[in-house]
């Protein structure tokens, strides 16, 4: 929870325009270096926290670790695609921690070549190899952490919703064919900007528009409506984890 609090504080930080990260973006990548010097400044508080939950220490400006931390997000920011389902936020947190991780390691195999004499190889080995999986079950219990956060985020959106686990449970289409309609649908409503929007404002889907794009009847769309929420909302809802799971079931 600390870290989604986090990143929802993110909204106060100060910049020259009101543009979202998203649309900020956007202009860096079409060269607006400016723009990218402003939002690397200002996001720096976010890079040493992504920074510090690997290294399991504050990290200062003058630590190595917040240097690759700081290019790894420059990085993240300039590769950043939309469309991939991660918000800018978390795609960054997830090439920062990854970068991290690959600095810490290479770096603890040098510190154990200098440790230990030539001729040592079996005590070396194990000491890298040691810190090696040290590595690789930290960054599965910070993949752990991350999905279980997002399954709160998700949660909390099917709520504005009046929707639960529970309720999406009951009421999911059971047969195959009904199931691939709702899914259908979903994908139309989160593809379309006006109608995923009116989803958004008025917590329900705009049927009467959606009646005459598909060769469905209205009582099958109102039957499968709150599955049909759900599935447009992971789809357009920042949600990687999640929809990296279903997205089988998805497509």
């Amino acid at each position: 929870m600390e870290r989604l609090i986090s990143f929802l504080l993110f909204g106060l930080y100060k910049f020259s325009s009101k543009a979202t990260l998203e649309e900020k973006v956007k202009q860096i990548q079409i060269g607006d270096t400016e723009l990218l010097s402003e939002v690397l400044e200002a996001y720096k508080p976010f890079v040493k926290k992504t920074a510090s939950k690997v290294c399991r220490r504050y990290i200062y400006d003058s630590d190595d670790e917040f240097s690759v931390a700081l290019i790894a997000f420059h990085d993240a920011l300039i590769k950043y695609q939309p469309d991939k389902g991660a918000s800018v936020i978390s795609f960054s947190e997830l090439v920062i921690k990854r970068r991290v991780i690959d600095y810490l390691r290479t770096h603890q195999k040098e510190k154990q070549e200098i440790l230990f004499e030539p001729g040592s190889e079996s005590v070396e080995s194990a000491g890298y190899l040691e810190n090696d999986q040290s590595m690789k079950a930290f960054a599965s219990e910070q993949d752990a952490e991350a999905r279980k956060e997002e399954i709160l985020r998700y949660s909390a959106s099917l709520k504005e919703y009046g929707l639960s686990f529970n309720e999406l449970a009951v009421s999911s289409p059971k047969h195959k064919d009904a199931r691939e309609n709702a899914v259908f649908i979903a994908k139309l409503v989160s593809s379309n900007s006006e109608w995923f929007a009116e989803l958004r404002r008025k917590k329900r889907l705009p049927i009467k528009q959606i009646e005459k794009e598909v060769d469905v009847s209205r009582k099958t769309i109102e039957r499968n409506r709150k599955y049909i929420i759900a599935v447009a909302i992971l789809i357009n809802g920042h949600f990687p984890y999640l929809y990296e799971y279903v997205k089988e079931q998805l497509q």
